[in-house]
């Protein structure tokens, strides 16, 4: 099996601000045009995806540090993805090569109620034959964050080189930063993917779910409901819990204290790595001050900011090619009266 042992751009990857994501990366195909069904759709663009790789390509772009964690096919997409890794400036050591199995396609249009439709091709992927075997085990342990999301907990034998590489950066104390990032039609079935989700939950140190997620986990209900956030979402080891809801801003919820931050007003082009540029944007903050989940007012600036990193994003198209600067986001800020005083 073909392994890549080249690390990306001129970050510092020995500091302690580390934040390594793991998961899948994949190409996601885009409908060239907007408010028509994948099958209606004519052309397609190609466009790095995957929620963890979108997070660490985020945190390098605001100046952070990042890894990520993952297997792709031994082909000209797994290599293409290596590579904007590696440009991006992430650490990609940790990143294996599958001669048996393809890099993940997925197909995505955005139809015309606003809604978008994937249909995957895996079957099966690359990103599922990941073995423990492969994890490079001493950058996990350099992870001051490790950050996952729950597509890499649906097959074996990736889940349990999941639960394995979180076990190892639980126990090197690392944050365990869990994104939901529910794709239904990749689970077997709703129960399926219901209980998979919340099978690591109560191992998360830092928990970022929407709204339609909240809806799903509790069978149904309200969502705006701090009650129900708090009794059957809130668990005691956890740190943080986040509800993103859009251009609308996020909610926090800590032991201490919870509130609410607003968007930042843009023109939506495509919503597709909104989700996670604003988890890079709060883990950036997190990564090199922990200390902002004990102050209400500094977690509230960081969040202030990660509400930005989802606004600019939304005004092009693609996830990576999206993900903004730290200047983009100050800049952007104070145009909006956000910025620091």
């Amino acid at each position: 099996m073909a392994e890549n042992r080249t690390t990306g751009g001129s970050n510092d990857h020995s500091n302690r601000d580390l934040v390594v994501c793991f998961g899948e990366m994949l190409i996601d195909f885009v409908s060239s045009v907007s408010g028509v069904s994948l099958a209606e759709a004519t052309a397609f663009e190609k466009a790095p995806g995957g929620a963890p790789a979108n997070v660490a390509v985020g945190i390098s772009r605001l100046g952070g540090s990042s890894a990520f964690i993952g297997k792709v096919g031994d082909d000209p997409f797994g290599y293409m993805l290596a590579d904007i890794l590696k440009k991006n400036k992430v650490n990609n050591s940790g990143m294996r090569f599958d001669h048996k199995a393809r890099t993940t396609l997925a197909f995505v249009s955005l139809r015309s109620d606003g809604e978008r439709e994937f249909l995957f091709f895996r079957n099966p992927s690359a990103d599922m034959l990941f073995r423990e075997s492969e994890l490079d085990v001493n950058l996990i342990k350099q992870a001051k964050i490790f950050h996952f999301g729950s597509i890499s907990l649906i097959h074996e034998p990736c889940k349990s080189t999941h639960l394995a590489a979180m076990d190892i950066a639980k126990k090197s104390g690392s944050i365990l930063s869990y994104d939901v990032n529910l794709r239904l039609p990749l689970w077997p079935s709703s129960d399926v993917a219901r209980e998979g989700i919340m099978s690591v939950w109560d191992q998360a140190d830092v928990i970022k779910v929407s709204e339609d997620e909240i809806t799903f986990l509790t069978g149904g209900d309200d969502a705006y409901d701090d009650d129900v956030v708090l009794k059957k979402l809130f668990h005691p080891n956890l740190k943080l819990f986040l509800v993103s809801e859009g251009g609308k801003g996020c909610r926090y919820y800590t032991k201490r204290f919870k509130g609410r931050v607003d968007g930042v007003k843009v023109k939506p082009v495509d919503t597709t790595g909104a989700g996670d540029a604003f988890v890079s944007g709060i883990l950036s903050f997190l990564a090199s001050d922990t200390s902002l989940l004990e102050d209400e007012k500094r977690l509230r600036e960081a969040l202030v900011f990660a509400n930005g990193c989802g606004a600019l994003v939304v005004t092009k198209k693609g996830a990576i090619p999206a993900m903004p600067t730290k200047e983009e986001v100050h800049q952007i800020l104070q145009q909006e009266g956000l910025g620091p005083n």
